[in-house]
C-alpha cells in the first residue's frame, strides 16, 4: 500500500524554523507534482507550496512566499519544506500529497506549533 509520512513538525518560537520531511513509500512519487498543504484550528485545509517532479518548478501561497522553501530528493522518494520566520498563524497540521491531491494519499500530518 503506498503511503505518505509527514515528520519534522514541532512546537517552534515565532521566527524559528522547523524542516519537514514526507517520505513516500514508493517510487512512482518521484514522478509526480508534489504538494504541502496545511489545517489550522477551524478552517479549511489550504494549499501552501508545490514542487514538479524535476524541483525546478516550485510555487507558494503568498502568505509563504519568501519564508518557506520546498525542495525533493527523488533518490530518496522525500519531498522537503523549510520553514524559516515563523509566524503564529502558521500554525497548523501540515499534510503531504500530490497535486493535485487525490484522497486516499492524506496521510496523520504533523504538527506544527509556533508560539507568540
Amino acid at each position: 500500500q503506498v503511503q505518505l509520512v509527514e515528520s519534522g513538525g514541532g512546537l517552534v518560537q515565532a521566527g524559528g524554523s522547523l524542516r519537514l520531511s514526507c517520505a513516500a513509500s514508493a517510487r512512482a512519487f518521484s514522478s509526480y507534482t508534489m504538494g504541502w498543504f496545511r489545517q489550522a484550528p477551524g478552517k479549511d485545509r489550504e494549499f501552501v507550496a508545490r514542487i514538479n517532479w524535476s524541483g525546478i518548478t516550485t510555487s507558494y501561497v503568498d502568505s509563504v512566499k519568501g519564508r518557506f522553501t520546498i525542495s525533493r530528493d527523488n533518490t530518496k522518494n522525500t519531498v522537503y519544506l523549510q520553514m524559516n520566520s515563523l509566524k503564529f498563524e502558521d500554525t497548523a497540521v501540515y499534510y503531504c500529497n500530490t497535486h493535485p491531491p487525490r484522497d486516499y494519499y492524506w496521510g496523520q500530518g504533523t504538527q506544527v506549533t509556533v508560539s507568540s
